[in-house]
């Protein structure tokens, strides 16, 4: 039987972040994942380019029930020290709108990176390899794998969690925090398209394929982003950062128009005898407008409209409010909203406080980023953090 100073429990960003990180410290690092490559999520996000971090992330971008958990490890290393990393190992990247970063090629050229980085530092990898059951005994950690028993001293699970089931995402982190008495959180697809049902989804089908910027709010925080029409419902940015805080049974609210002063156009389009068609289909796709004249209707001229409609119209334009019926669910969510309960864990070391040698990090705690790069820079920082206590 093996025996490791550190095993990392997954080969997703955070366990390669963390098991590079602890080697370089000199420690004997195994990285055992059930997959049969490494990170495989980061292959296929961002379409395939990866938004592997942005350029102005604070604690504010983050969703944890302890809303001070993540300030040590994010200002330890901030999105500035990874961006230095994949530049000594020249990768090319482009900045994109809200300072999100891609790679400029291929995903799978940071996944090189990363496996390069682990690989100088000699990190061992067990792929394809299925944890079976995890003990502690005599002070350290006995893992019977489907490859055999191999003991540690130290036990990182980064293991991810429920979003993306195709890539075979597992609840195993959950289960092995349950085993040593943590306290696990409910977990909630997060990042994820919103469905409807009855005449919206059969209008919102119609519109499929069709994106407008708009600005959405749901339970008090709002986004302004673009939003895309899908056969089942709503999706795209603005969206599914909203996705995050709406809760079931309650309404989101979108702003159709976040740029403009609506009441006073409207008031002067009174006063012109303007189109209104002609000046929504300014901002708006021409099948929008005609699917919510149908489903509002308005007059086409506001000349005989008086003040009081005018204002009725402004608000709707500005408030609508809309009842999803739920989320599309882990098959098509980003992330995993609740996890490992932070209030169990160090935000210095990520060591529990119940179990001595057993972390958590990544996205396996209660800690869900925002869209744009967030949830890779908290895989990163907490990897970090990890690898350098470890």
């Amino acid at each position: 039987m093996s025996h490791w100073d550190v095993i990392v429990l997954g080969a997703g960003a955070s366990g390669l972040m963390c098991s590079a990180t602890a080697a370089y410290q000199g420690k004997s690092v195994l990285v055992i994942d059930h997959a049969p490559k490494a990170a495989a999520k980061i292959r296929i996000s961002g379409g395939g380019k990866c938004n592997f971090t942005n350029l102005d992330v604070s604690p504010a971008n983050f969703i944890c029930q302890n809303v001070h958990f993540v300030k040590s490890a994010l200002s330890r290393y901030p999105s500035s020290a990874f961006i230095e990393l994949v530049e000594r190992h020249g990768l090319a990247y482009e900045t994109r709108e809200l300072g999100k970063l891609f790679c400029a090629e291929r995903a799978s050229d940071l996944i090189q990176i990363l496996r390069t980085e682990c690989d100088w530092a000699g990190v061992e990898f067990r792929l394809n390899t299925e944890i079976e059951s995890v003990a502690f005994e005599n002070g350290g950690y006995r893992l019977k794998t489907s490859q055999g028993f191999v003991t540690a001293t130290k036990l990182v699970v980064a293991t991810g969690a429920l979003s993306f089931p195709k890539l075979k995402a597992s609840g195993i982190g959950y289960r092995i925090a349950k085993q040593f008495g943590l306290n696990v959180l409910n977990t909630s697809p997060g990042l994820v398209p919103l469905s409807f049902e009855g005449k919206w989804q059969a209008r919102f089908s119609e519109l499929s394929g069709l994106s407008m910027d708009v600005k959405v709010t749901a339970n008090g925080h709002a986004f302004q982003e673009a939003i895309l029409f899908t056969h089942k419902g709503l999706s795209g940015p603005g969206i599914l950062q909203a996705s995050n805080y709406w809760q079931l049974g309650e309404a989101i609210e979108v702003n159709l128009l976040p740029t403009e002063s609506v009441l006073d156009v409207l008031k002067k389009l009174k006063q012109s005898g303007q189109s209104l068609p002609k000046w929504l289909n300014q901002f708006w796709p021409k099948r929008f407008t005609q699917v919510w004249l149908e489903a509002f209707p308005m007059e086409t001229t506001l000349s005989n409209v008086t003040d009081e409609t005018i204002e009725n119209y402004a608000y709707q334009l500005t408030h609508w409010k809309l009842y999803p019926s739920n989320t599309a669910g882990y098959s098509k969510a980003e992330v995993t909203l609740g996890g490992v309960d932070t209030d169990e864990v160090s935000s210095k070391t990520f060591e529990t406080s119940k179990q001595p040698g057993l972390y958590f990090i990544g996205e396996v705690l209660d800690v869900t980023g925002h869209l744009g790069g967030f949830n890779f820079q908290w895989a990163w920082a907490s990897g970090v953090a990890c690898g350098l206590s470890v």
